[in-house]
Order: C-alpha cells, then structure tokens, then sequence
C-alpha cells in the first residue's frame, strides 16, 4: 500500500499547479483523501479533503485557500488532484496526501496512509 503525491515544482506568483495522489496496492475511491502542506519551519496544516466516493464525495478546503485550491477525483486513474491557482508565496511549502480508513469521511478520524511529499515553491 502505498501513496504519492506529485506534480510539484516551481511557480510565479499568480500561477497555477495541479497536485497528484496516486496510489499502489489499494483503490481510492473507497478512502476519504486529505491533503497537507508543511512550509519551512512551520507545523503541517490540512488543506482540503474529498470524502470517499460511495458517500456524498463531499469536499472540504481550510478557509484561506478557499476560492484558490480545489480538490477532486478521477476513480478511473486512480488518482485524487488539488488544483491550486493563483498562488502566492506563502503557498511554499511540501505538500502531502493521505487517506483514512476505508468508508470513513471526511474528515477522517484519522490518517491511516501517508504519502511522500512535492515540493510546490512560489517564487519570482
């Protein structure tokens, strides 16, 4: 069981990444996916969560970067992504996902996968 999270990289100010949680040896549309950053010298935060797909498939983001990152789904690869427009500097950080238990929305009680991290840097 593994996951991970891509799609990282360097952007201007003003631009836009898509994040990528794929994962290997289990099917994610069962599992409720939370995204995280850590920026340099500052504690992990949550992001956003998107509850697994037999539920409402509710969609959560943290409130200061709501209207700038939006989270979804595409069952069919596999794959859960965190669009992320109009970012700013003090959007630097690694950026991880997760996953819950199985049939447990968002958000989870708990985190029960973790993936390695992408590093997104926002800089001119």
């Amino acid at each position: 069981v593994q996951l991970q999270a891509s799609g990282g990289g360097l952007v201007q100010p003003g631009g836009s990444l898509r994040l990528s949680c794929s994962a290997s040896g289990f099917t994610l549309r069962y599992y409720s996916i939370g995204w995280f950053r850590q920026a340099p010298g500052k504690e992990r935060e949550g992001v956003s969560c998107i509850s697994f797909s037999d539920s409402d498939g509710s969609t959560y983001v943290v409130d200061s970067v709501k209207g700038q990152f939006t989270v979804s789904r595409d069952n069919a690869k596999n794959t859960v992504y965190l669009q992320m427009n109009s970012l700013k500097a003090e959007d630097t950080a690694v950026y991880f996902c997760a996953a819950g238990p199985a049939g447990d929305s968002c958000p989870p009680t708990y985190y029960k996968y973790w993936g390695q991290g992408t590093l997104v840097t926002v800089s001119s």
